[in-house]
């Protein structure tokens, strides 16, 4: 629709974490000044594992040797959540979006909840491009698709709220990544329930490009937003320095 608000897309390829936080910080930070339209970052990270606002050190299992060799790195993040993993052949999203508050509330505060909620209904929705019914948990946080008779979880969740009602952080979806790392952690710090990707599911493998596109056009539905193709050549060059590619 022509009256939508604009969200620009920005697909990144692989970008070390630290310098997609940086990123994510100085966009948040432009979005709360109308300085820039909201953003969604689409990209890849090396391996990597991230504890969130509730992260307990005794949910990473790798010691220092072992995150060494398997070319680990481990950031403490002001996201909300435990610890997750993200590496190769997983989608990360980072929705950079200007939420508005409540208009119940005394403190207008954002509905931290129903943004959540709203990540999740993207993630269904684009699963459903590959036939793969995915799932809300009760009591749990992400997306889940049932398989063997358990539920596995297929995307994880966490994000950031800044005082301006700006997000950042946000998804994580399985493509085809080496699972084995979620070995490494207790995911999310659910210890009962395993991990699976799409290409696990499908039993076969799964274009990148062609999920992307599937979150891309979830993503405008639910949030109103009028999807456009960003390039490198349009974010600062303060921000290009910070998205050397590894």
């Amino acid at each position: 629709m022509p009256d939508q608000p604009i969200c620009m897309v920005y697909r990144l390829g692989r970008v070390a974490y630290a310098q997609a936080w940086t990123l994510q910080k100085r966009l948040a930070k432009l979005r709360a000044e109308a300085a820039s339209p909201d953003s969604l970052l689409l990209l890849e990270h090396p391996h990597t594992y991230t504890l969130g606002s509730s992260g307990r050190r005794d949910h990473l299992l790798m010691d220092e040797a072992e995150l060494s060799k398997r070319g680990v790195t481990v950031h403490h993040v002001d996201r909300g959540g435990d610890i997750t993993y993200h590496g190769p052949g997983q989608l990360v999203g980072y929705p950079i979006l200007q939420l508005s508050p409540d208009a119940a509330g005394q403190n207008r505060r954002v509905n931290v909840v129903a943004h959540i909620r709203r990540l999740e209904h993207v993630l269904i929705d684009a699963l459903k491009v590959f036939r793969v019914q995915g799932e809300r948990l009760e009591g749990y946080t992400g997306v889940w698709v049932r398989m063997a008779g358990e539920y596995q979880k297929i995307a994880a969740i966490g994000v950031k709220i800044t005082v301006h009602h700006v997000s950042y952080h946000g998804f994580a979806l399985n493509i085809d990544p080496e699972l084995s790392f979620f070995q490494g952690i207790v995911p999310c710090g659910i210890a009962d329930k395993p991990v699976t990707s799409l290409a696990a599911i499908l039993q076969h493998p799964v274009a990148a490009s062609e999920v992307m596109e599937a979150i891309i056009s979830a993503f405008g539905r639910v949030f109103e937003l009028a999807m456009h193709n960003g390039t490198m050549a349009s974010l600062n060059g303060a921000w290009q320095s910070n998205l050397t590619q590894t």
